[in-house]
């Protein structure tokens, strides 16, 4: 059911504090500052889609900043990558550092684990959708690639995650929990989807003649992760180069090509072990479904890389699930 809260009601000198407190519920604690003079006047519209929380904001200019002071005694378990739809008015999203420029159309990416800030200079619409951040089995180096940015929403994943986003938070569907649990995954699929293109087109420089031959490399090793063979051997061999050539072409991409194949089949093991799904195939089943031949090989590197065993990392899926 969905949860809308606005500030229509409210007497005028309560309304800050109650959008405050509206927009802590609906997505999470946040400190805002009004950006104009007079009444404010916001709605915020909050529902659950399986595992995310999707939520429509339709306010007055403002700013909203998550502190540290916020994420003290917060779960770094229970964060999220925000990932919002502007559909009407601007933003400017700093974090990290970064300042990044969100027009109508455009999307914003933002960890809600780490402090940021979110100025709009006027009146606004914006659909944001929280992606829990174990349920992307994506790198730490990848995600930061694209937090605190601005995504075009015209070219590439960008506008087909654009038109799927708003399309979908513009009326999420009545549907089955496992229907809602299937969409939800959709949307993490084609986030990670995009984490992979924006960080693939990072990791090749303009002007090296082998940026060609590295991207048909990854793209190899992606559509051959569940071949327990793959190896550098096999890549190289698939390729008409030898393993020397090989590793020579990826000195400049800050990881081997024995990590990146682990390092690919673990996102892919992590993700599908984190699906609340009732019909989820065994772990053993995932290990060797993405090129895991031996289980305590898998279990070991899994742990290292997630800080939990594959059993441990696919109880907490449950955690995904909305309570009410």
């Amino acid at each position: 059911m969905a949860l809308v809260l606005t500030t229509a009601a409210v007497p005028d000198g309560e309304r800050l504090a109650y959008w405050r407190d509206a927009l802590g519920r609906a997505l999470v604690p946040t400190a805002v500052t009004a950006r104009q003079d007079g009444p404010f006047e916001g709605r915020v519209c909050s529902e659950r889609l399986g595992y995310l929380r999707i939520a429509t904001i339709e306010a007055d200019a403002q700013r909203l900043s998550r502190t540290p002071a916020h994420l003290t005694g917060a779960d770094p378990a229970a964060a999220c990558v925000a990932v919002g739809v502007q559909t009407a008015g601007t933003a400017t999203l700093i974090q990290d550092g970064g300042r990044a420029f969100v027009g109508e159309g455009d999307l914003m990416v933002y960890d809600t684990g780490r402090p940021y800030s979110l100025d709009f200079p006027g009146r606004f619409t914006t659909h944001v959708v929280h992606l829990p951040r174990r349920a992307l089995g994506l790198p730490e180096e990848d995600l930061r690639r694209v937090t605190g940015t601005a995504i075009a929403g015209t070219t590439g994943f960008g506008a087909l995650l654009v038109n799927f986003l708003s399309s979908l938070t513009a009326s999420v569907p009545p549907c089955a929990p496992a229907v809602a649990t299937r969409l939800a995954t959709g949307v993490v699929d084609l986030f990670a989807t995009l984490v992979e293109e924006r960080t693939q087109d990072d990791a090749t420089p303009d002007g090296n003649p082998g940026d060609h031959l590295v991207l048909r490399v990854r793209d190899h090793i992606d559509r051959n992760l569940g071949d327990p063979d793959l190896s550098p051997q096999t890549v190289a061999a698939a390729h008409h180069i030898s393993v020397r050539y090989l590793h020579r072409l990826f000195e400049g991409e800050g990881i081997t090509v024995a990590r990146l194949i682990q390092r690919r089949r673990l996102e892919r093991c992590a993700r599908e072990l984190h699906r609340p799904e009732a019909t989820a195939p065994t772990v053993s089943a995932v290990a060797q479904r993405w090129g895991f031949a031996n289980p305590a090989h898998f279990s070991r590197v899994f742990r290292a890389a997630y800080g939990r065993s594959p059993r441990e990392w696919r109880g907490a899926r449950d955690e995904l699930l909305p309570t009410g």
